[in-house]
């Protein structure tokens, strides 16, 4: 597939801009806390597939107006149609919003959640699904999906949230709903840090990872994903490949000048 441009994209149902390769998602709903939607899901679902193709943005931050991330699923738009759906209708929805984090975890490009406030529900896995969050002091994530007659299980929660924070703090936020709280969430490794100015923080890693080897990037967040599921002895044969691969480009070759020289290498993503 040839690569296109997503730096034009004019979204829907969300606010999208794009600045020297940092794509900015905004969850734009202030006055509901920034819940979903099912055309907010399918939208963000084909926008982080086009992406995967894009050669124009190299890092997208996740975030939400109004000092709220997002609430989760819109309670009258979605809570409340879902509980007419027969279960052909109910699969068709939950596959569609699991799609939306396997795309996320698809793309090339590093995501970066910057979180305040209610991050609830589908919110709460969008940061999950996220590569990096950054969270201010008054961040509440919550998995909440027990709480409304739910299990924990839900778009990939059981496989990523382990893996992140511990079986066992997962299991009681998975089990329980309750809030973790952002000191929490610091402590237990789900946030990456805590700061008054989380968006801030979002923007400054964005640009240094933008700013670097971006097709090594890409290659880390695959084998970060495909990993998973490999033996330490396939995991390592994997990245052989990999990084076989990655000597063939032309920004290891600029690097290995550039620090010939001690000079700052000037990465261009080819």
């Amino acid at each position: 597939m040839q690569p296109r441009s997503c730096a034009n994209y004019r979204a829907e149902h969300f606010l999208w801009e794009v600045s020297d390769g940092v794509a900015t998602i905004t969850l734009n709903r202030p006055e509901r806390k920034n819940p979903l939607t099912f055309d907010s899901y399918a939208e963000l679902r084909d926008l982080f597939r086009d992406l995967a193709y894009a050669d124009d943005v190299e890092v997208v931050i996740v975030r939400g107006a109004g000092g709220n991330f997002c609430s989760g699923g819109d309670v009258h738009e979605i809570i409340g149609p879902l509980t007419q759906m027969d279960m052909v209708q109910l699969l068709a929805f939950t596959r569609m919003t699991g799609d939306l984090v396997k795309a996320m975890r698809g793309c090339r490009q590093p995501i970066i959640s910057a979180i305040e406030g209610i991050c609830a529900g589908a919110g709460a896995i969008i940061a999950m699904a996220s590569d990096l969050r950054f969270a201010s002091d008054t961040a509440k994530v919550a998995f909440l999906f027990t709480r409304v007659g739910l299990a924990g299980c839900d778009m990939g929660a059981c496989a990523i949230l382990p893996r992140l924070i511990g079986h066992g703090r997962a299991s009681e936020l998975l089990y329980t709903g309750r809030v973790m709280t952002a000191t929490e969430g610091e402590r237990w490794g789900f946030h990456n840090s805590l700061s008054s100015d989380p968006y801030g923080a979002a923007q400054q890693a964005a640009s240094a990872i933008a700013a670097g080897p971006n097709f090594a990037h890409s290659m880390t967040k695959t084998m970060l994903e495909q990993e998973w599921n490999m033996s330490i002895g396939q995991a390592i044969e994997a990245e052989a490949q990999a990084q076989a691969i990655c000597m063939q480009t032309r920004d290891f070759e600029r690097a290995y000048h550039a620090f010939a020289n001690k000079q700052q290498p000037q990465f261009e993503g080819d």
